[in-house]
């Protein structure tokens, strides 16, 4: 029941309308019931800075930001944590009375998602496919957990800079080039979990991140992990699973990510089960 008493969370982004977010935080409020609502923000380019200035006015207590504003919103926040000034990118803002403090809990969503598997990457060897917004969550949350990172990054303009930016990070990151197809088989046949973090494979897109000769290297006893939640088994994970590996889909990540979120705001656990059955539920309706 919605009355003058209702807080507003909500999550900004252009496309918007696709969000699974409204319906992880508004069963989250229904269930622990929180008199609270979650709304999706379609903001044009041209008003995204009125936008985050209304935070402020309205107050909206939280919101998520999503792609193409997770770094340009960096500017017309008032404090980063360590882990958003790192990455450059922010996912989350709390707003507090008015300082609207940016956040990032990506890579912590993945992290949580691993452990939900018994996955623990401390010592381990893990390698990520892309070096985007969720591959460099996924990059610095692992290294900070102690695991030996392999980045694979196509050779354009910018995998100079970027190499130089995510080695300064750690001496356990290293940073190749994803066409060099002999040494990414090299690398994934020895590594204990690898994660997709590029869109290939997301929603009708039929391809994998890598090519036949090298997914004939995963074998059993590794973990083969897709940052793509729709569809929840991509081809990249459905040809893994054929080579005998464990697989994840981006569900949990997608889920612990918001988690992360709403406990910032609410100080209070997302119910992670009811979420996840409404997620699927939503999925599996969309397809018929």
């Amino acid at each position: 029941m919605v009355d003058a008493h209702t807080s507003l969370y909500g999550f900004i982004a252009k496309p918007a309308r696709h969000s699974l977010s409204p319906l992880i935080h508004n069963t989250s409020f229904q269930t622990l019931g929180l008199n609270s609502v979650y709304l999706a923000f379609d903001v044009e380019q041209s008003q995204f800075k009125t936008a985050v200035q209304s935070l402020r006015a309205l107050p909206i207590l939280g919101i998520n930001v999503s792609m193409p504003y997770k770094q340009q919103i960096i500017e017309f926040l008032d404090e980063l944590t360590p882990v958003a000034k790192q990455l450059g990118a922010v996912n989350t803002v709390i707003n507090q009375e008015g300082h609207l403090v940016g956040d990032s809990t990506d890579g912590e969503g993945f992290i949580h998602a691993l452990r939900d598997e018994q996955i623990n990457v401390k010592g381990k060897q893990v390698a990520v496919l892309g070096a985007g917004g969720a591959g460099r969550a996924v990059i610095l949350a692992t290294v900070n957990e102690g695991a030996e990172v392999t980045v694979f990054k196509r050779q354009n303009s910018t995998f100079n800079e970027l190499q130089q930016r995510l080695t300064s990070w750690s001496d356990r990151i290293r940073v190749l080039p994803y066409e060099d197809e002999v040494q990414m088989a090299a690398i994934l046949q020895e590594a204990d979990v690898v994660v997709n973090t590029t869109n290939l494979g997301m929603a009708d897109d039929k391809r994998s991140p890598v090519s036949p000769p090298v997914m004939k290297v995963l074998h059993s006893g590794q973990m083969v992990a897709d940052a793509i939640y729709a569809p929840l088994e991509t081809p990249f994970l459905a040809q893994a699973k054929q080579q005998g590996c464990r697989t994840m889909n981006g569900l949990g990540m997608l889920v612990q990510q918001a988690a992360g979120s709403f406990n910032r705001w609410t100080h209070q656990q997302m119910p992670i089960d009811k979420v996840k059955d409404a997620i699927t539920q939503q999925l599996e309706h969309t397809k018929k």
